[in-house]
């Protein structure tokens, strides 16, 4: 049974940028690190496009092809749900979580929570989510080379997981 009881001390942030700009690579380089720190930390990724959520040939993707709206499968540790539902937000699958210390979003460049954008070399030189909860940009160019508007959001290196992951610490200790 899923827990309704949404934790109130539960840190939202969200990794953005454009296509092709690095997000699951940046997160996956966070995740072991913020797990080193004692944190229990979920992802939740936003497609634009359909997407297919298991794998061929199992017996949940056979049943769902078939024609269940839904399948389920579960071990003693473990479980995975596929539902056809007309509409899914961020906000009802943090439901699944509760116990979460963090939840990251990767993608959501308008979402209201706060983030931090990736903008890479010969990806992109322009902020695309400033005004929506910008709270950092994580890059590999120099300053003179992004295109900004607003010059106070702090710029952190792309290429050092750990300081962005003791920035969103910091954030954290700071609400």
């Amino acid at each position: 049974m899923i827990m309704k009881k949404k934790k109130t001390d539960t840190q939202i942030f969200a990794i953005s940028g454009v296509k092709n700009s690095g997000k699951t690579t940046l997160i996956t380089r966070l995740l072991p690190l913020l797990a080193e720190q004692g944190l229990k930390v979920a992802t939740i990724k936003h497609d634009g496009h359909d997407f297919d959520a298991d794998v061929p040939g199992t017996d949940t993707y056979r049943h769902f092809h078939a024609g269940a709206y839904g399948t389920a499968i579960f071990s003693d540790s473990r479980y995975m749900v596929v539902k056809e539902q007309p509409l899914m937000t961020e906000e009802m699958l943090m439901e699944f979580f509760p116990e979460a210390d963090l939840i990251l979003l990767e993608g959501f460049k308008t979402c209201p929570y706060r983030k931090i954008e990736l903008i890479r070399r010969g990806n992109s030189v322009k902020s695309v989510c400033e005004g929506y909860n910008l709270t950092a940009i994580a890059t590999d160019l120099y300053p003179a080379e992004l295109e900004r508007t607003d010059a106070s959001i702090p710029l952190l290196d792309l290429n050092a997981p750990a300081k962005i992951v003791s920035y969103i610490l910091n954030d954290r200790r700071n609400k």
